[in-house]
């Protein structure tokens, strides 16, 4: 499996433009309140749009959610799938904030 990932990590990913897939897992009224700009997957909603990212199954995927905790059990499910490259957000939205405020 994919080593996790710190916010400061994905902030470098995304100030440098990388390319990734981002997931967030959370419901879409956490999304509203505040999000990253990742694709909104409710972890409820992650097998039915597992055909939709198995042309993804080999680049790297970062998912995230409140705190790291649905976003690590959609990193195993995944991985369980054959995805080579999930990689889970440590601490989630959470630490972000703490980071780098809203």
């Amino acid at each position: 499996m994919a080593p996790d990932i710190t916010v400061e990590e994905l902030k470098a990913k995304m100030d440098n433009k990388e390319s990734f897939i981002f997931i967030d897992v959370r419901e879409p009224f956490e999304y509203e309140e505040f999000n990253l700009g990742a694709d909104l997957i409710p972890l409820g909603n992650l097998p039915a749009a597992i055909p939709n990212l198995m042309e993804h199954k080999d680049q790297e995927i970062v998912i995230h959610c409140r705190s790291g905790a649905r976003s690590g059990s959609a990193k195993i499910t995944l991985s369980q799938l054959g995805f080579s490259n999930v990689r889970n957000l440590l601490g989630g939205v959470l630490d972000w904030q703490r980071v780098y405020g809203r």
